[in-house]
C-alpha cells in the first residue's frame, strides 16, 4: 500500500484528487495539508511515501516545504511530487534542486497520475526529459565553461551510466545500450545518485545541465 499526502491551498482541489486516488488499488490517502508548513507537520505525523505538493501555497511555499521534508524526515525520506498549473514555472527548477523527484500539471489525466505515483516509488522520473530540459533552458543557471569536477568520484562504468541518465534514459534503456542486466544498472544508478548527492535521476540531469556535461 502506497501512503499518500496530499498538499494544496484549494480545499476543493484536494477532496477531488483524494476520491480520484482512494479508487485506486494499493493507494491509501493518509492525510491532507493546505500549506507547507502543515505539509512538514503532517509528514512527520504520518511518515507518508509520496507528498503531492502544491507550489504556490500561503504561510509557507511548496519550495521551501519539500526541501524541509526531505531534510527532515528519517531515511528513507517520502518522494515528493510537484504539482503546478503552469507548465514552464520557475519555482519547478528550485523544487527539483531541494529534493522533488518530479513534477506533474494540475489537469494530468488521473490515470497518468496514478502511473506517476507508482512509478516514482520505484525510483523513476516522473517527467518527460523534454520537458525537464525546457525548464532547465529557461531558468537553471549554467557555467560558463564545462566542469566534469563533480564526476570524480564516479568509476570509468559510472561515469558511462551518468552520460546516459543525464540524456534522460531509463533503466531499460541503459540496459539494453549496455548490453547489461537491468538490476545491474539499477545497482549502479544508486551508487551514481549517493556519490553524486542528488536524490532522483530529475536532478541529475539538472546537475549535468548546470555542470555543461550535457548539450540539450
Amino acid at each position: 500500500m502506497i501512503r499518500l499526502l496530499l498538499v494544496d491551498d484549494q480545499e476543493l482541489f484536494l477532496q477531488g484528487l483524494a476520491m480520484i486516488l482512494e479508487s485506486q488499488e494499493g493507494l491509501e490517502v493518509v492525510g491532507t495539508a493546505l500549506d507547507g508548513e502543515q505539509a512538514i507537520a503532517r509528514t512527520r505525523e504520518l511518515q507518508p511515501d509520496v507528498v503531492l505538493m502544491d507550489i504556490r501555497m500561503p504561510v509557507l511555499d511548496g519550495v521551501s516545504a519539500t526541501a524541509a521534508i526531505r531534510r527532515e524526515s528519517p531515511e528513507p525520506p517520502p518522494h515528493v511530487i510537484v504539482l503546478t498549473t503552469i507548465r514552464h514555472d520557475e519555482a519547478v527548477v528550485d523544487a527539483l534542486r531541494a529534493g522533488a523527484s518530479g513534477f506533474l500539471l494540475k489537469d494530468a489525466r488521473p490515470e497518468f497520475l496514478v502511473q506517476s505515483i507508482r512509478a516514482v516509488v520505484e525510483g523513476q522520473q516522473v517527467i518527460a526529459p523534454a520537458e525537464t530540459f525546457d525548464l532547465l533552458r529557461a531558468f537553471a543557471p549554467v557555467r560558463p565553461a564545462p566542469d566534469a569536477s563533480i564526476l570524480a568520484e564516479l568509476t570509468e562504468r559510472e561515469r558511462e551510466l551518468f552520460a546516459l541518465a543525464a540524456r534522460g534514459l531509463s533503466n531499460a534503456d541503459i540496459a539494453r545500450q549496455l548490453w547489461v542486466a537491468e538490476t545491474t544498472v539499477k545497482t549502479h544508478m544508486r551508487a551514481i545518485l549517493t556519490k553524486l548527492g542528488v536524490a532522483s535521476r530529475v536532478q541529475l540531469i539538472a546537475l549535468a545541465y548546470e555542470h555543461r556535461l550535457i548539450e540539450v
